[in-house]
């Protein structure tokens, strides 16, 4: 099948895929944290396009490879999320899925899997995310990721596996199973179980599936199971500055690492592989500059190099909408749809500055003092496409994804929301 830009049909709808099937398995042995409260599964999720590309690449980046090379995996999530699932508010496949071979037909099942139980977990009220290869490369097999804050806060991590799958076979109850036999094989064995980030307090298996052709999808989940008195509400994170919200510092350096890359930040990364130990002191010390932009009533940071990598002094944003490439940008015609390259991923300005302000004070203490965890914010998780009256009805509808530690992908910002920049010195802070 042969297609272009000007005759594919692009994904634009929201869609809600409801949790068909929930199981519980005891774990052998006590409780490691008595107090934890498991937050009540959601009963469905509900996401755009803009959010599944996004979590795809979220968990597409929490690798330890280099900066350069793990940025090239996001940029596929960005066209994949949009032209191989089917427009409408159902979920299905587009036919273009049947293009694909076998094997990439599987790995966009993986990372759409992936992408799924990243949106779930941000729904239950999670924040932090690391890859779970961090529990020991040996350690075979395991499950995909940690995540820490929420109901987690000051009691440890969960360890969270993703499975996806389209295939012609895929039914209700082969996903159900796929969910519980990866967590009995993948999950159970690390309850209870140190990790880099804290003990392993509690477990999920999220499996997803749908059949080429057939509209529908079938979404599991398997869990550690807790004590009726040890439920809690869905997705009802600690209040900022309550005892035990802070997250571990690693993984927080995790999920940052992983942020500042998919905004094309490269030098942020660079500098938090230096605190990890991870490479020797950075070569390139000068100030990294961010756009602030107004969008949907909130404040965001973007890397400048992402926007215009080409620049010789930090005032050259001044100039932005006289700058010939960028209006090119702006006017080039669009398909059906936000064109991939319009898609911005930037901070919330709260969330980037206090993490800046956090990396400089341990790059001036020297990775030998890293703080046991980080006073970080969290916030809201907004998955759908709205439309925010407090920022105005000047324009479209605002079309953007926001995780709770303060990443967000953006649908084609207006220039006119640049208002300013903010200049991060690693030694000093942001400006």
């Amino acid at each position: 099948m042969n297609v272009t830009t000007s005759n594919i049909a692009v994904w634009n709808t929201q869609k809600t895929v409801e949790l068909s099937g929930h199981r519980r398995h005891r774990h052998a042995g006590s409780a490691v944290a008595s107090e934890f409260e498991a937050p009540r599964p959601a009963s469905h999720i509900s996401f755009g396009p803009i959010a599944l590309a996004a979590a795809i690449a979220r968990t597409s980046t929490l690798l330890s490879a280099t900066p350069e090379l793990i940025s090239r995996l996001r940029d596929s999530a960005l066209i994949d999320a949009e032209i191989l699932i089917a427009n409408g508010p159902t979920f299905a496949l587009s036919p273009y899925i049947g293009s694909l071979a076998d094997t990439e037909r599987t790995f966009f099942a993986a990372k759409v899997g992936a992408g799924i139980a990243d949106l779930y977990m941000n729904a239950l009220g999670y924040v932090w995310r690391d890859n779970a290869i961090c529990l020991g490369p040996s350690l075979k097999p395991h499950a995909d990721f940690l995540y820490a804050g929420g109901n987690v806060s000051g009691h440890g991590v969960v360890l969270a596996e993703a499975h996806g799958s389209f295939a012609t076979g895929v039914s209700d109850g082969k996903v159900a199973a796929q969910a519980e036999r990866k967590y009995l094989r993948q999950v159970r064995p690390y309850i209870a179980k140190p990790s880099p980030h804290g003990y392993v307090i509690h477990g999920y298996s999220l499996a997803f599936g749908s059949r080429p052709g057939t509209p529908g999808a079938f979404l599991r989940l398997s869990e550690t199971l807790l004590p009726t008195s040890h439920r809690g509400p869905p997705g009802r994170p600690k209040p900022p500055g309550e005892p035990g919200s802070s997250p571990p510092t690693q993984i927080a350096l995790s999920s940052h690492r992983s942020n500042f890359v998919l905004m094309d930040a490269m030098a942020v990364a660079e500098w938090i592989d230096w605190t990890r130990g991870a490479r020797d002191l950075p070569t390139h010390k000068d100030p990294i500059p961010f756009l602030r932009l107004e969008y949907a009533g909130r404040s965001f940071l973007a890397s400048a190099d992402a926007l215009l990598p080409i620049h010789h002094h930090l005032n050259w944003w001044s100039d932005l909408i006289e700058f010939a490439p960028w209006r090119r940008r702006l006017l080039r015609p669009r398909y059906h749809g936000t064109p991939p390259l319009l898609r911005w991923f930037v901070i919330e300005e709260n969330a980037g500055e206090q993490f800046l302000n956090a990396l400089s004070g341990m790059i001036r203490a020297g990775p030998e003092r890293i703080p046991e965890t980080l006073d970080l914010p969290s916030g809201d998780f907004i998955g759908l496409s709205t439309d925010d009256d407090a920022a105005g009805r000047d324009g479209p509808a605002y079309d953007y994804a926001l995780f709770r530690d303060g990443l967000a992908l953006l649908g084609d910002p207006p220039p006119r929301r640049v208002t300013g920049l903010r200049i991060w010195h690693p030694n000093d802070g942001v400006k």
